[in-house]
């Protein structure tokens, strides 16, 4: 989990005059990364990255976010060589300091060196401080079009781009990095989508696009912006595209070659979600094989709303990144998924699954080896002998749970108010298992949400605990071999003893032939338990699954060699 600290002006309160707004408060400063699989024992995250300066696993790096989603419209930064700092970096300093500032020394904007230039800004921005202040010097610079998306736009404005931009630590530096599509309505034979609403879900709103219906969409181009200088580089990621070609051959020197991307920026790159939207859009009609059915919608499908959707509960449910195995995968990969319900203009509106689709995210490598499964499609069709319940059943079916509601009424105790997390779905063995994690946070001004307890959910069984070990213990009636020292769980509470030690307790039936088997039997247990406890670590929920299965059917040949 990664984030970018950004600036805030609206946190100066009365001190938000111009010098403050446009010279001092000028930057954001830092990534935080926090592990999206551990959290520490009061609920809190588990931070790889943090503090101020910056401190963690990510290295050395230049901090400072000048380009960022939320940065102020305008800044004026720079001052001559031997000048006192005025720009501040972070309220604490050295030698008893109590800030720190720098100076930016980029080429991120125009100068105001001359009164032509302050003129023509101070209109532009109707500020007549550009033009009078005595801090706007010969050396000054003036940064405005800061958001990356549309700092790419205005480089490239014949594409268009995803909605969202993500950061990430690249080569000492921090990258936003914004996938770009070539779009076209012409395109022979092919059914037209709107892109707006075909993305809008509760974590996009919707927006307008120059061209929205659309029949044509190739994920052509990978940019980056540089968030310190806020320099913009293009990468041509898909190299046939007829019509990224042709916008070459007109401007012949603003898009790079993929070869040049360094291998710490391959290995950040993800497959885009806008572009996995509209293929999920179209998948759920265009999955019918037979002519009939498909005339008839009797199999269409659609996006479930998201359950845990604020508003009122008719917005589509965003796609997720995990890591995780999908069945037919070699091995656990990021990968981006979405689920699929029958549509309710079908012969049947039930919130059940009916089609699970992944796509592999991870683009490739740090060596700059780009991955042969990257963009790879993979949905699993449910069999409609087996009813999986939805998004909406699962959740509604949480929400009414007796026991569940008893603990919620437990932890709202002193106004606290309690924060339903996303709703995963994920494969495992030969079905989905429902993981959502329920935050807790308290009235305060400065209070945060805190991780407090894990539901989770397969088939018609859930299961609701502390933590993600004990809820899945619950709910297959075993242990997943977590230790009494992991700080991510708790060791409170009773426990129940395994075999999982390093001694196998000695089990004997007075037939040496039965003896043997059994004891062949406590070994497989053994290393069942152990592949469980691996396979939790690494977050593989499918191999958990297997694990979990071997686990139960050795006990249960083991209890029939007893005669139990």
């Amino acid at each position: 989990m990664v984030s970018v600290r950004d600036l805030k002006l609206s946190g100066l309160n009365a001190g938000n005059t111009w010098v403050n707004s446009t010279i001092v408060y000028t930057h954001g400063y830092g990534v935080v990364a926090a592990y999206g699989n551990q959290r520490s024992a009061d609920g809190q995250p588990v931070f790889l990255e943090s503090g101020i300066p910056t401190t963690g696993s990510l290295g050395t790096y230049e901090p400072r976010i000048y380009f960022g989603e939320n940065s102020p419209p305008y800044s004026i930064v720079g001052a001559a060589a031997g000048s006192t700092p005025v720009e501040l970096d972070y309220p604490s300093g050295t030698d008893g300091a109590q800030q720190t500032y720098t100076t930016f020394t980029g080429n991120g904007g125009p100068k105001l060196d001359n009164a032509f230039n302050k003129l023509i800004y101070a209109l532009k921005f109707q500020s007549e401080q550009i033009f009078l202040a005595n801090d706007v010097n010969d050396q000054s610079q003036i940064l405005y079009d800061r958001d990356p998306v549309t700092r790419v736009q205005k480089v490239a404005p014949y594409l268009t781009l995803d909605s969202s931009a993500y950061p990430s630590v690249v080569d000492g530096r921090v990258k936003w990095i914004v996938d770009g599509y070539t779009t076209s309505a012409d395109y022979p034979y092919s059914t037209p989508v709107g892109l707006s609403d075909a993305i809008t879900d509760t974590e996009t709103p919707a927006q307008p696009f120059a061209l929205d219906k659309i029949n044509y969409m190739r994920n052509s181009v990978k940019a980056t912006v540089d968030a310190y200088d806020g320099s913009v580089t293009l990468y041509a990621w898909d190299t046939t595209d007829p019509i990224l070609k042709t916008w070459q051959k007109i401007f012949p020197t603003t898009v790079k070659p993929m070869s040049d991307m360094s291998g710490q920026l391959m290995s950040h790159v993800r497959y885009p979600a806008d572009l996995f939207k509209v293929q999920r859009h179209i998948l759920s009609q265009y999955h019918v094989t037979d002519p009939g059915s498909f005339y008839s919608h009797d199999d269409a499908w659609t996006t479930p709303n998201d359950p845990v959707s604020p508003t009122t509960n008719t917005t589509l449910q965003p796609p997720y990144y995990l890591t995780m195995q999908v069945p037919g995968s070699k091995k656990p990969a990021f990968t981006l998924y979405s689920t699929f319900i029958p549509d309710a203009t079908g012969t049947t509106s039930r919130n059940v699954l009916t089609g699970y689709l992944a796509v592999d995210s991870d683009a490739g490598d740090t060596n700059g080896v780009r991955s042969a499964e990257y963009g790879k499609l993979r949905l699993l069709t449910l069999p409609k002998a087996n009813t999986v319940p939805g998004p909406g059943q699962v959740q509604a079916k949480f929400n009414a749970d007796p026991t569940v509601s008893t603990q919620l009424n437990l932890l709202k105790q002193g106004q606290s108010k309690v924060l339903n997390g996303n709703l995963l779905t994920l494969p495992v063995g030969g079905g989905l298992l429902y993981v959502q994690p329920v935050y807790v946070q308290s009235t305060g001004e400065t209070s945060y949400p805190l991780l407090q307890k894990v539901l989770v959910a397969f088939g018609d069984q859930i299961a609701f605990e502390d933590t993600l070990n004990k809820a899945l213990d619950v709910l297959f009636g075993g242990s997943s071999g977590a230790q009494a020292g992991d700080t991510s769980v708790p060791t409170t509470g009773t426990t129940t003893p395994t075999t999982g030690g390093t001694t196998t307790p000695s089990t004997t039936t007075g037939n040496p032939a039965t003896d043997a088997q059994l004891q062949a039997l406590l070994a497989v247990a053994k290393q069942a338990i152990a592949d469980k406890q691996a396979a939790l670590t690494a977050g593989d929920f499918a191999a958990y699954g297997v694990a979990d299965k071997k686990l139960s059917d050795t006990v249960a040949s083991m209890l029939s060699l007893l005669g139990k």
